[in-house]
């Protein structure tokens, strides 16, 4: 194989530069359109209504220059012969016969006609931005919930790649686009109503008249198609500008403690001005083309009535046109030319919304996501718990594997330690189990069924798996450990937090277990987060649990607190425990030592301390660590005390993975 595309296992590398940087950047995209379109079909009823209703409008908005031009001028105040054949869409009629049956003057019957087509108009557009507001939202309302649905089926693997900050572009910012993209599309619909309309009336009337109006339709598309490609570039920039500031804010402030802690906040500000600085100067530059492209029609709007006026004035001296027909031509003119321009509005428009479109059902398309099995093989109600790894390889990244042929079995009820050091693939197993990374090199197998032909959801409800890293959701207490589970009642979850000892603290906080919690729990501490993690673990009951340095964070008052109920709560379960205090690996029936992704030891306690290995030198190093942290107190402690000191919660801490003792590069793992 030759394609450095291609892992050396066979399969493909995705390039996820691609989920920028494959949008096609199209003008207009006609496929993409049809397909936005398609959300609105369930709103097409009230749609419909909404496109007769500004249909409507825009032909009972053609009807008052005819008012006032052809019937109150031509008609009333200046009656003029040759203005009798001329169409007045039956406006005559309608004036002198409101005033027949009313007996007001014909000037005030028209007074009367003009008012009642205005508010009619008004009527008619209110009604019809409701109505199409109402569908657009409630089209685009789906269109955002099928995008967090696709969002949240995505992998890990995904979300290792690609930046949360772009990925909430999406949900906010590109849907939010799509709102004036769709009224305004809409909306230009009736738009080509009164331009037909006014057309063929301004025809009527006088061709050369006509004509003259005509030429200037050229000179307005010429400008939109100009600025239409100046604009496009433009305004693609402004949303990757966008797309940058969301993604630097995200990391920055999620990451607000290292920030502070680092002295980063000057730097920070002004690394994100600089962003700021970047899509102001992108607005600004949209800003100008578009006041001078709308400074450029409107001036042709002035520039023609001057002509008409101009023109037109001089057939009325010369008695070959009414002067109520150069009035009628000179409101029309707007009629004529504004579609054009509304046109050109709505292109702008479009390239806004163009890029967000194609972001946004790329993402909807975006095919990756965890494999699941054609025939899934359903899991009993019941299972015994006895896991096997085989022959596994796995690695996040191309040519960069992290496990290398790992082999190992637990048996059922079984509590198996997993230790090495940074970067050995302990967590990597974890993911693996729970099936957060599809993987084809090897097997996995849970009551000898292979993992990979177990829907993933079925799978991950037998597993429980405490991390270090706990994520508060912003909710109730009670909220935070059942998340919302049906399955899962209050009654359950107390009793869960009662096992784990989190009621204590719970008892104690201001509304108990309704209590609010902020985002990402900040008003509790460290360890009161972790216990709620054992209880939202508890709560669902799994056969296997999974501590991944669950109790790393966890002071020794607060360990001690949860130690009895962990051994109740493993207690018949099988239990993978990555750990770094040594009673709580000494505790386990056998210990995995992991290095550079390959399984070096397998065995107990005594197993591995009699091999004198990696698991032997951490052993030792730790031993030798709580002696010297003795010396350095000016404690004199004899052999006995040191050994006492050795099996302690608090002075048997591993410290974290970069200890000398195990650190990767070491000469004694080599």
């Amino acid at each position: 194989m030759n394609d450095p595309a291609i892992k050396e296992s066979g399969k493909p590398q995705r390039d996820y530069s691609a989920f920028d940087a494959q949008l096609t950047h199209q003008a207009l995209n006609v496929s993409m359109f049809m397909r936005l379109f398609g959300w609105l079909k369930p709103y097409k009823f009230t749609l419909t209504i909404a496109i007769i209703l500004t249909l409507a409008a825009a032909a009972v908005g053609v009807l008052q220059p005819v008012v006032t031009g052809r019937v109150v001028i031509d008609t009333i105040l200046l009656p003029d012969p040759k203005s009798e054949e001329l169409p007045d869409f039956g406006m005559g009629e309608l004036v002198y016969g409101v005033s027949s049956l009313t007996g007001a003057s014909p000037l005030l019957s028209a007074v009367f006609v003009y008012a009642f087509l205005v508010l009619s108009t008004a009527l008619a557009r209110y009604a019809h931005r409701l109505l199409l507001s109402r569908s657009t939202l409630q089209a685009l309302r789906d269109l955002r919930s099928e995008l967090f649905r696709k969002l949240e089926t995505k992998p890990m693997s995904f979300y290792d790649h690609v930046s949360v900050g772009r990925v909430m572009t999406r949900l906010t910012n590109d849907v939010e686009a799509l709102i004036e993209l769709l009224t305004g599309v809409l909306v230009l619909a009736g738009e080509f109503v009164p331009f037909f309309l006014a057309l063929y009336l301004m025809w009527a009337i006088s061709p050369a008249l006509t004509g003259i109006t005509i030429l200037f339709l050229p000179v307005v598309a010429v400008a939109t198609s100009y600025f239409r490609r100046v604009l496009g570039d433009t305004y693609r920039n402004v949303r990757n500008a966008v797309s940058n500031i969301n993604q630097y804010m995200q990391e920055n402030l999620i990451g607000m403690e290292v920030v502070q802690l680092s002295g980063r906040e000057d730097l920070n500000a002004e690394q994100f001005g600089e962003r700021n600085l970047a899509h102001r100067d992108y607005q600004i530059h949209a800003m100008n083309l578009e006041t001078v492209y709308n400074a450029f029609n409107n001036s042709l709007i002035g520039l023609a009535t001057a002509l008409i006026i101009w023109y037109g004035g001089g057939q009325v001296i010369q008695d070959e046109i009414s002067l109520g027909s150069v009035v009628v031509f000179t409101q029309l003119i707007g009629m004529m030319i504004g579609p054009v321009q509304a046109v050109g509005a709505q292109f702008n428009t479009l390239f806004r919304a163009m890029a967000s479109g194609e972001r946004i059902f790329q993402a909807i398309d975006w095919d990756e996501s965890t494999k699941e099995p054609a025939d899934p093989i359903p899991l009993p109600d019941s299972i015994h718990g006895e896991l096997e790894f085989r022959d596994v390889s796995f690695g996040y990244y191309m040519g960069n594997e992290v496990l290398h042929d790992v082999s190992f079995k637990v048996k059922a009820g079984e509590k198996l330690a997993i230790v090495g050091p940074t970067g050995s693939g302990k967590s990597t197993l974890i993911k693996l189990l729970a099936r957060f990374y599809d993987f084809d090199d090897g097997n996995v197998f849970l009551d000898d069924v292979d993992v990979n032909h177990v829907a993933s959801a079925d799978l991950r409800q037998r597993i429980g798996i405490v991390l270090q890293d706990f994520h508060i959701f912003s909710g109730t207490v009670m909220d935070n450990i059942t998340l919302n589970n049906p399955l899962i009642t209050e009654e359950t979850a107390r009793e869960a937090a009662r096992m784990v000892n989190a009621d204590r603290f719970i008892r104690e906080l201001p509304e108990g277990f309704e209590t609010y919690l902020s985002e990402r729990g900040q008003n509790l501490s460290q360890g009161q987060r972790q216990l709620l993690a054992f209880a939202r673990v508890l709560a669902v009951d799994p056969e296997i649990l999974v501590l991944d340095e669950a109790t790393a964070s966890i002071d020794t008052a607060t360990e001690l607190v949860i130690q009895e109920a962990l051994h109740r709560i493993m207690q018949g379960r099988t239990s993978i425990v990555i750990a770094h205090r040594l009673q709580t690996i000494q505790e386990c029936d056998t210990i995995l030592v992991l290095h550079h992704g390959k399984v070096r030891e397998y065995g107990t306690h005594d197993e591995l301390i009699a091999l004198q290995g990696i698991y032997y030198t951490l052993h030792e190093l730790q031993f030798q660590d709580s002696r010297i942290a003795a010396e350095l107190s000016g404690e004199m402690l004899d052999d006995k005390v040191l050994a006492e000191v050795a099996a302690s919660d608090e002075d048997d801490e591993l410290q974290d993975e970069e200890e000398p003792g195990i650190d990767t590069d070491s000469d004694q793992f080599q």
